[in-house]
């Protein structure tokens, strides 16, 4: 089975939405303008682009990202992986061109029979949507979080509101850097 991995910038209460300055939300480009960039706090970003194998968005955040990864070249090794798009609204003829192979889901089913199939991780960027969805459906098998020091209040939150069991998690990797930014890399228990 193939493992399903959720990369996540959250602040210290768990908001994870516009760390890149996505337009939108009143503290967009939280990630950068109000914490010191320290290039070893992102080690983990290249890491995941050279061991993943195919990449997993729901519609907003493709729709945000296709039209800017294919051109930047720290993003360069996602332009040749399969990548999935779960949506109900989506069509073929909505894909961006040029971003490589594009296959789109529409359900966490289909999410399930995907980690069925033969081949290494699946990595989740952004989508808090996709991202609640899957974990309520018990598909995420590891997180990755970067940390950063800052309450931001309201915004999109990578973990779901849902009322379900308690998940267990265990921590296989931390470093906390000199900016305050904790890497947390959580493996899910079954």
């Amino acid at each position: 089975m193939r493992a399903l991995i959720s990369t996540a910038f959250l602040s210290l209460d768990g908001v994870m939405e516009a760390p890149g300055g996505e337009p939108g939300y009143r503290n967009a480009g939280w990630s950068f303008k109000d914490v010191e960039f320290l290039p070893e706090a992102y080690e983990i970003k290249g890491r995941e682009q050279e061991e993943a194998t195919a990449m997993l968005l729901g519609r907003t955040s493709y729709e945000a990202f296709s039209p800017v990864w294919p051109d930047m070249e720290d993003f360069a090794d996602y332009n040749v992986m399969p990548k999935y798009v779960v949506s109900t609204t989506l069509t073929e003829d909505q894909l961006a061109s040029g971003w490589g192979e594009t296959t789109i889901l529409r359900s966490p089913e289909e999410v399930a029979a995907l980690k069925e199939t033969e081949g290494g991780p699946i990595i989740v960027h952004g989508s808090a949507s996709l991202n609640h969805a899957l974990s309520d459906a018990g598909l995420v098998d590891r997180y990755h979080l970067l940390v950063f020091p800052l309450l931001l209040g309201a915004g999109k939150r990578l973990f779901s509101p849902a009322d379900k069991d308690a998940q267990k998690l265990a921590l296989v990797e931390h470093e906390v850097y000199a900016n305050g930014v904790q890497k947390n890399v959580w493996d899910v228990l079954r």
